[in-house]
Order: structure tokens, then C-alpha cells, then sequence
């Protein structure tokens, strides 16, 4: 688990740094268990334009995601 640079925004008025802090901790809890390569296969689909195919495997999601060449019109697209 590692921490990030987070930007909070509150409504209120006064300022209580604890209570920020443990918000902030929640927040980096929950980011660090939702921002996994599974989840991200799972959300995620693969276009080839090259192959005139559409990947929605994870397994092969993850696959071409970790593949070192970059090839041209190979598209990683939100499955939203």
C-alpha cells in the first residue's frame, strides 16, 4: 500500500485536521484496493484496429496492456 497526493475539497467552514487526515486515509484505502490490473481488465476493453478485433478477456486485456511494443491503433476503451 503506498500513499498518493491527494486533493480534498470540503464544505465546511472549519478546519479540523484530523478529521481531514482520516479522510484522507480512507480515501487512499479504498483507491488501493479499486486500482488493481484485475478490476481495470474487468472495465476495460481492447480494440485492434489492425486485427478488426475487439478484446474483452481480462486475461488477454491484461496481456496486450503489459506487452513492451507499443503497436499503432491498438486502443484500450472504457467499457462505459
Amino acid at each position: 500500500m503506498y500513499n498518493r497526493d491527494l486533493l480534498v475539497l470540503s464544505k465546511q467552514n472549519a478546519f479540523y485536521p484530523d478529521k481531514i487526515q482520516q479522510e484522507v486515509e480512507w480515501i487512499n484505502s479504498l483507491l488501493n484496493k479499486v486500482e488493481v490490473m484485475q478490476q481495470f481488465c474487468i472495465v476495460n476493453e481492447v480494440i485492434d484496429v489492425n486485427k478488426c478485433k475487439i478484446i474483452t478477456s481480462p486475461l488477454k486485456i491484461e496481456h496486450t496492456i503489459r506487452e513492451r511494443s507499443n503497436k499503432p491503433f491498438v486502443f484500450i476503451c472504457n467499457k462505459n
